[in-house]
């Protein structure tokens, strides 16, 4: 059990957090669509190789993080969660575009190339990892290293899911990011309010 939880928090932050509709995961999708299936999962596992390094360096500072701060961090997390919430909620009212230029070159490097730039990944793996830790989730070697193959293998799941069904997702679009962010802002709300009653109970 203490394997599977940091797997499975891990493994959930990854897919959950690239889940709606953006340049990245559609880029997968689009990918597919021009180069072929190969392409768009060679694409699908150069972005989820950076998420090695950005989960790493996530669960690393968490560990540095003192007892006498945790208090706090739990306190601004619920903040944070509902910020999330909201920032979904206003997302979910927006039209999503699935468009963008063809890149060339190797798709691998372009996924990773991607990847790199998404600089909110280190702290939203970060604030999982902890939230994780909350419900008992150990941060230690060898169970930090079962969270990051997690939100690996969440991460390469996720982008070839929109890789392998590329046409029916670029046909949806509109209606996937839409509902999907609406699931994601409640998600939010309830993780907002589990930490609220942690705080209170501890």
């Amino acid at each position: 059990m203490n394997y599977i939880l940091p797997l499975i928090v891990g493994f959930l932050a990854a897919f959950i957090g690239l889940i709606a509709p953006s340049m990245l995961n559609m880029t997968a999708a689009r990918t597919s669509i021009e180069k072929g299936k190969q392409a768009g999962l060679q694409f699908a596992a150069g972005a989820a190789s950076i998420v090695t390094i950005q989960a790493f360096i996530a669960v690393y500072f968490a560990k540095k993080i003192t007892p006498e701060i945790i208090k706090s961090l739990q306190t601004a997390a619920i903040f944070v969660l509902l910020g999330l919430s909201i920032f979904f909620f206003m997302q979910a009212r927006k039209k999503f575009k699935a468009e963008g230029k063809d890149k060339k070159g190797s798709t691998f490097m372009v996924g990773m190339g991607m990847s790199s730039l998404n600089m909110l990944a280190v702290p939203f793996y970060l604030g999982m990892a902890k939230v994780g830790e909350g419900f008992g989730m150990l941060l230690e070697i060898p169970y930090s290293l079962v969270y990051v193959v997690g939100a690996v293998l969440g991460a390469f799941s996720l982008f070839a899911i929109y890789a392998t069904y590329a046409e029916v997702i670029a046909e949806k679009a509109q209606f996937i990011a839409k509902n999907i962010n609406y699931i994601l802002s409640g998600l939010f709300v309830i993780l907002a309010i589990a930490s609220v009653v942690k705080v209170l109970g501890s």
